[in-house]
This record gives C-alpha cells, sequence and structure tokens, in this order.
C-alpha cells in the first residue's frame, strides 16, 4: 500500500496523462443553509464570516487553474483538451448565472476545451430560474444537474431542504425551455418518514419534468452530520436495508418503464447521448483536475487533495503552486481494487481481464449466486446483483 504524503509544503509528484478523456471538477463551497445529512466540504456564509467570500474564492480558482497548467505543461505528455467540466458544490448557483459564466470564463483562460465538450452545473431548485438559466446556455454549459431530493414536503424538512415540492420540476422545465437537452434530478430514497406513496409522487413528478437523466441514492447516515445526531439520539429511525431494496426496485421500475436506463447502478439514462460523461470519467479510472477547497485530482496513478477551508485554500494559492494538503501515488494493488469496484457499477461491466486469479475463480460463485452474468469478456451485475452490488465487490477483491 502507498504512503499518502500530507505535508502541506509538499508539492504532489504528478504522473503524466493516461491518453483517456480528461475532466475538471471545480467545487463551489458556499451553501444557504447546512442540509442535516450532508457531510460535504461546505460552508455557510456564519460559519466562514470574513475568512472567505465568493469574490476571493473566485479569484483563488483562477490562480488554482494557472498553477495547474504550468504543472501540467511540464509533464512528457501534451495536456488533452478538455472533455468535461463539472462545477459542484455546495451549492453553484449561489453564484448566480454571471458567477458561473465566470467560472467557465477561468477555465477556458487556461485549458483548451475539446470541442462538443460536456459542460455541468450543479444547482439548487431555490437559486435558479428562467433568466438564470439562459445565461448559462449562452455562456456555453450544457448540462444542468438539479438537486430535487423529493416531492413530499415532509421528507424534504427531515432533510433540511429548503426548496418547496414543486419547485424542482418547475426548474427542470426552466432549464429545457432555456435550451438545455441534458437535465439531470437527483432523489434522495429512505429518509425517515417517506412512504412508498412519497416516492411513487416523486417518480411522478420526475417523469413530469421530462429529464433525460435520473440519479438515485439512498439515504446514507454519514458521522458527524446533525442526521446523524438525531439518529443517534432516536428522534429517527436510521435506514432500514430491506425497504432500501425495495425503493430501488421501485425506481428502477418505473424510470426503465419510462424509457431510462441504468447506466450506473445508481444513474438512468434515456439513451447513451444523456449519460454524464464528466462521472463515466471517474468510473473509468480517467485523469481530472480537481479544482477549488478540498477536491480531489487523478493524474496517471497519482492522487491529490487540495487544502479543505476557503481561506486556507486562497493563502495556499497566493503563496503560489498547487494547494495540494497531500498527495498518494497508488499502488498497482490499489489501482486494482478501485478498477473493480468501479467497473462493477456499470452496466458495461468489468471486462474479466481485469481480474486477477482470485478474482477470477470467485466468477463462478458470483454467477451461481445469480449476482452477476458472464456476457462475452466482460462480468455485469443483474437487476439482483445491483441490490448487492458491496458484496459483489467483496467477493471479487477478498
Amino acid at each position: 500500500m502507498s504512503t499518502p504524503v500530507r505535508s502541506p509544503d509538499a508539492a504532489p509528484v504528478l504522473g503524466d496523462f493516461g491518453g483517456g478523456p480528461f475532466g475538471i471538477y471545480v467545487h463551489v463551497p458556499f451553501c444557504a443553509t447546512r442540509c442535516g445529512y450532508c457531510d460535504f466540504n461546505t460552508y455557510t456564509a456564519g460559519e466562514l464570516g470574513t475568512a472567505a467570500s465568493p469574490a476571493s474564492w473566485l479569484e483563488a480558482l483562477r490562480g488554482e487553474l494557472a498553477a495547474a497548467a504550468a504543472a501540467f505543461d511540464a509533464l512528457p505528455s501534451p495536456t488533452p483538451e478538455v472533455a468535461t467540466i463539472f462545477v459542484g458544490g455546495g451549492t453553484p448557483s449561489l453564484l448566480g448565472g454571471d458567477g458561473l459564466a465566470e467560472v467557465l470564463g477561468a477555465v477556458r483562460a487556461n485549458f483548451a476545451l475539446a470541442p462538443g465538450a460536456e459542460v455541468t452545473t450543479e444547482s439548487n431548485p431555490e437559486s435558479t430560474g428562467p433568466a438564470f438559466f439562459e445565461r448559462l446556455r449562452a455562456a456555453g454549459f450544457t448540462r444542468i444537474s438539479l438537486g430535487m431530493q423529493s416531492a413530499a414536503a415532509h421528507v424534504l424538512a427531515v432533510l433540511d431542504r429548503t426548496h418547496t415540492p414543486g419547485r424542482a420540476v418547475a426548474a427542470a422545465l426552466e432549464a429545457r425551455a432555456a435550451g438545455f437537452a441534458h437535465v439531470n434530478l437527483d432523489l434522495i430514497y429512505g429518509t425517515p418518514g417517506e412512504t412508498d406513496a412519497d416516492l411513487d409522487a416523486s417518480l411522478d413528478a420526475v417523469l413530469a419534468a421530462g429529464v433525460d437523466h435520473v440519479s438515485a441514492y439512498s439515504l446514507i447516515v454519514e458521522d458527524g452530520t446533525a442526521l446523524a445526531r438525531r439518529v443517534r439520539r432516536g428522534e429517527l429511525p436510521a435506514p432500514d436495508e430491506d425497504v432500501l431494496a425495495a425503493r430501488y426496485e421501485r425506481i428502477d421500475a418505473r424510470l426503465r418503464g419510462a424509457g431510462l436506463e441504468w447506466y450506473e447502478v445508481s444513474n438512468w439514462a434515456a439513451g447513451d447521448a444523456a449519460r454524464c460523461r464528466h462521472n463515466l470519467g471517474y468510473w473509468d479510472g480517467g485523469d481530472w483536475l480537481g479544482a477549488g477547497p478540498g477536491a480531489h485530482s487523478h493524474l496517471g496513478g497519482v492522487r491529490w487533495w487540495n487544502v479543505k477551508h476557503p481561506a486556507r485554500y486562497a493563502e495556499r494559492v497566493a503563496a503560489g503552486g498547487l494547494p495540494a494538503a497531500g498527495w498518494e501515488a497508488l499502488s498497482a494493488e490499489e489501482r486494482h481494487t478501485e478498477r473493480v469496484m468501479l467497473a462493477v457499477r456499470l452496466r458495461t461491466g468489468l471486462p474479466l481481464a481485469d481480474l486477477d486469479a482470485h478474482g477470477r475463480a470467485a466468477v463462478p460463485g458470483v454467477v451461481a449466486g445469480g449476482l452477476a452474468e458472464v456476457r462475452g469478456e466482460r462480468l455485469v451485475l443483474t437487476d439482483r446483483g445491483r441490490l448487492l452490488a458491496d458484496g459483489v465487490v467483496r467477493d471479487l477483491l477478498v
């Protein structure tokens, strides 16, 4: 196993580009309020005070992008054109249309975009509107991802979401009206108090919105969150595994019935063009630059992560170089583990050639258990196997 280098004074020793698509992720760390289930690197205005602001963050982002471009120029292989950009957070839509246009402009000032590049931003429904989407379309964004979570008011309240139940669908329709062909809605299922009827109402709303992509994630109670404290105190029950499995099957049946097919365990799309190419880059083991506080990057088997606090991030950028808090060079064993963990979750499956001797020996048992099928030279999860994907990974690796 590799030993991460955690000294903030140690710049990552970069690998080289692997020859596949290259993406850029930009992390916007700002939120209007903190959702009780969220453990992402995000901050409200009250938490930051005067230590950082969107303006100081954007200035630092420009500096990091310039430093990364210079570092990449020193590598043996030329920097490839950027195939995908994903602006996430946090709440990128708090920057407004003009602010997000500046973010895209900062990327373009330092990197060349490939023709037909996919450019996505996450948005919270309550901080969007028709003019916002029109500005993004004019700036060059091609894809919108909206955090819907649920159409039930009491479920949104448990999750501490501030948008009204119908706002996500309205925002999706506004995005489509502005010319976005590719719009995603995120769902969270298994929230305490959610019923089958609540989930059905959410799915009805998603399908009424006419989006071409849906992501659906089971609620995970993360340590250190407000939700975890409520569960620990007995105020809310922990999500039930059997209920989560039944809800997943319900989601899958409704979406597939509407023409959206799964291509990753938690993601459905209306055809190949609707799939999120940026996330596929992660799942396929590609290279990407993660810019912004706490963002992670990967290049040729070397991974590094930025300092997390926006004020410290800006200070590190101002000092010169990449604002890395640590880095690691992945061993062959670690790269193999990640490849199996990620590729198994894809509809395209895991190439059998990527398995070691232990993994190949485990394949017959996985197939006999009805969890996967061998299709050509790939191992592909069955519908039942998608419910137990983590167990399949353990069988193949341990």
